[in-house]
């Protein structure tokens, strides 16, 4: 059965109540929590982004049980070695809770460390270095490497039990493939429903095992024109694909492309309705299409309101499960 979570979304919402906006939600019936990695917002409608490591720490003390995982990019705004370093205190902290999916990352975020932004290849490539690295420090060995990213005899001194699931990001089906090479599990955002479906395919038929996640996004009201004014307002930026999504570099320059989006356009990567019934269909169709967890991100600011509708009147319609331990999921 599929595990439903929530997803914390740092570009919108300051971190204290994203802590509380979580605490709520494992009360309510949401079984797992996960959020993003940014520096920037995808707009300056949008106005935060907190650190997610820190914030995670603090999460997953609040929290009695659910489990959380961290979308990163490795190699630029973070070098690998932190990057295991935070991965392996969390899970020593929190033995089977955390979980981590690495990706090649946003020139939003990453052009702050002053380094030329690499093509999609270059940091493909500099992703599978960064993802050896990890493993390796995770597993307690000395790693010293000179390629895309440079290391010197580094070793992590406090280790987890249990190596969490590394699992890969991919928003196309060449990025799919590519995770299937190295991920404990894939993570995608919500498409339309052949597009996922491939996505899906595209990992399973190159080799790629464990679960299967997808961060969905939508927009909820007790009626319909403020829930598309929502969306419009606080998701418009988020319509572009790649490789605009990948290499616009500030929320200005989001907004400005963004001018005149639609909302027929952004309905298409946003779930918009008043009616719980047809999100919960929306979310069944997901587990339908094999996914194992689905977070769901509602887009707009305020959360309690969605939390409390979703957890009364949409979770209770679902196969919602607690999710196995993340020390259960079959990591490299």
């Amino acid at each position: 059965m599929t595990v439903y979570g929530f997803h914390a979304s740092h570009e919108q919402v300051p971190p204290a109540d994203l802590l509380a906006a979580v605490v709520r939600a494992e009360d309510a019936g949401f079984t797992a929590a996960m959020c993003s990695d940014h520096f920037s917002p995808w707009s300056v409608r949008q106005g935060e982004s907190g650190f997610a490591w820190s914030w995670l720490g603090a999460a997953l003390q609040a929290t009695d049980q659910v489990p959380f995982g961290v979308v990163n990019a490795p190699g630029q705004r973070y070098h690998p070695a932190i990057v295991a370093q935070a991965i392996g205190s969390l899970a020593a902290m929190f033995p089977g809770r955390f979980w981590a999916a690495l990706g090649s990352g946003e020139a939003s975020n990453e052009h702050i460390t002053g380094g030329r932004w690499p093509r999609k290849d270059v940091r493909n490539a500099r992703l599978l270095e960064c993802v050896d690295i990890i493993r390796a420090l995770l597993r307690g060995e000395e790693v010293s490497h000179d390629g895309l990213v440079t290391v010197d005899r580094a070793r992590l001194w406090t280790l987890p039990e249990t190596v969490p699931p590394l699992v890969g990001a991919a928003c196309s089906e060449a990025t799919a493939r590519l995770c299937a090479q190295w991920a404990d599990g894939l993570i995608t955002v919500n498409a339309p429903r052949e597009r996922l479906r491939r996505i899906v395919d595209a990992y399973r038929s190159a080799g790629g095992a464990g679960r299967l996640h997808l961060q969905v996004h939508l927009s909820w009201a007790a009626d319909l024109g403020t829930a598309q004014e929502l969306a419009h307002d606080q998701w418009r930026t988020n319509v572009h694909g790649p490789p605009a999504s990948w290499d616009l570099d500030s929320a200005e320059l989001f907004d400005n492309v963004s001018e005149h989006v639609s909302l027929d356009r952004v309905a298409e990567s946003v779930n918009i309705s008043d009616d719980l019934g047809r999100h919960t269909a929306w979310l069944q169709e997901y587990a339908d299409l094999g996914f194992d967890a689905v977070m769901l991100h509602h887009v707009g600011k305020e959360q309690s309101t969605f939390i409390d509708a979703f957890g009364a009147k949409v979770l209770p319609q679902l196969d919602v499960t607690r999710p196995p331990a993340a020390v259960a999921e079959g990591v490299r």
